[in-house]
């Protein structure tokens, strides 16, 4: 490399964006005198630092002519880099607001298999209001979702039965109770009540192992004391539904998948059911919350009603936001 061109490439990192507007604004006036002005500082002031950018680039900038400062062949090219730089800058700078203000930015959220019929809703919405924040989705039971939230692979995940631990931030938002079905002809529909033990010879369908459906069902079970004989393992909610519907068997789904599909099994009203259950909007306290996902709590807590039925929504969605945000985080 030639040593001239080594010294001019050292010369530059002496640059600073005070320099460049300095320059650009006595460019566009014409006149040292309206250029400090404009920017607040004194005469003095700004012929020094217009002496430093000549001294920096070893070349004369700007020549007096008719009154006016005009720039040279070299000063003209600084000019356009100059207002190319301080262009780019400023529209990082918009970018910046914006991100800050969560209007933009990328989200990764880990979500339990069944929270798939309910979270586009939610996100259908917030993309109407904030078409520049994309999502992504990574969906699996909940032993999958829970090796994502150990791992740290996303900014915000939505469970049935949360993890416990310290570092685990999470607040109740969308009941999700599960009802226990079997196919229309059935001959437990239309009764009044039916008991448990009088379903438990027939077989189940239920999910693999890690969903948490399956383990709240057999939970419920062990805990009244109820071995089930016949089983059948299908991971599919989708499958389990369309099962049931042609007779394969009796099952304990989430009431939001059976608003899916056209398959329609009956609800059987049998004591104990349905089974309490919730999803919560889990984070990590020990990772930083994108401005983008703390956008997306506020939107919940305020809009939640409004993108799912009234009766789904959690109690207390209104202290979600606030939930977060105390959390002791250091937003990114």
């Amino acid at each position: 490399m030639d040593k001239r061109t080594s010294s001019t490439q050292l010369k530059l990192r002496h640059l600073s964006f005070r320099l460049l507007q300095v320059y650009v604004q006595v460019v566009r006036l014409g006149n040292i005198s309206a250029a400090a002005r404009a920017l607040h500082l004194t005469q003095p002031t700004v012929s020094l630092q217009l002496k430093k950018l000549a001294d920096v680039l070893g070349e004369p900038l700007l020549e007096s002519r008719d009154g006016r400062m005009l720039p040279t062949l070299i000063g003209n090219e600084l000019y356009r880099a100059a207002c190319d730089t301080l262009s780019r800058f400023e529209d990082f700078d918009v970018f910046m607001q914006q991100a800050k203000g969560g209007s933009v930015g990328h989200i990764n959220i880990g979500i339990v298999t069944t929270a798939k019929y309910v979270l586009p809703r939610i996100l259908g919405a917030f993309y109407r209001q904030f078409p520049q924040v994309k999502v992504t989705l990574n969906i699996g039971n909940r032993a999958h979702v829970l090796g994502r939230f150990e791992r740290q692979e996303d900014d915000l995940y939505l469970f049935s039965h949360p993890p416990s631990g310290d570092n685990v931030l999470s607040a109740r938002i969308i009941k999700n109770p599960l009802q226990l079905i079997a196919p229309k002809d059935h001959w437990a529909v239309g009764r009044e009540q039916v008991s448990f033990n009088d379903l438990k010879n027939e077989r189940f369908i239920v999910r693999e192992p890690g969903s948490a459906t399956r383990l709240m069902f057999e939970s419920w079970c062990s805990g009244q004391g109820i071995t089930l004989g016949d089983t059948m393992q299908i991971e599919s909610n989708e499958a389990i539904r369309l099962s049931v519907a042609s007779g394969l068997g009796l099952s304990v789904i989430s009431a939001h998948t059976l608003q899916e599909g056209r398959e329609k099994p009956a609800t059987l009203p049998v004591t104990g059911f349905p089974l309490e259950s919730n999803w919560y909007l889990v984070g990590r306290k020990d990772r930083r919350l994108p401005y983008a996902a703390m956008q997306l709590v506020d939107f919940m807590a305020a809009h939640l009603a409004e993108c799912i039925e009234p009766e789904w929504v959690a109690a207390d969605i209104s202290e979600l936001a606030m939930h977060f945000n105390q959390a002791p985080q250091t937003r990114s």
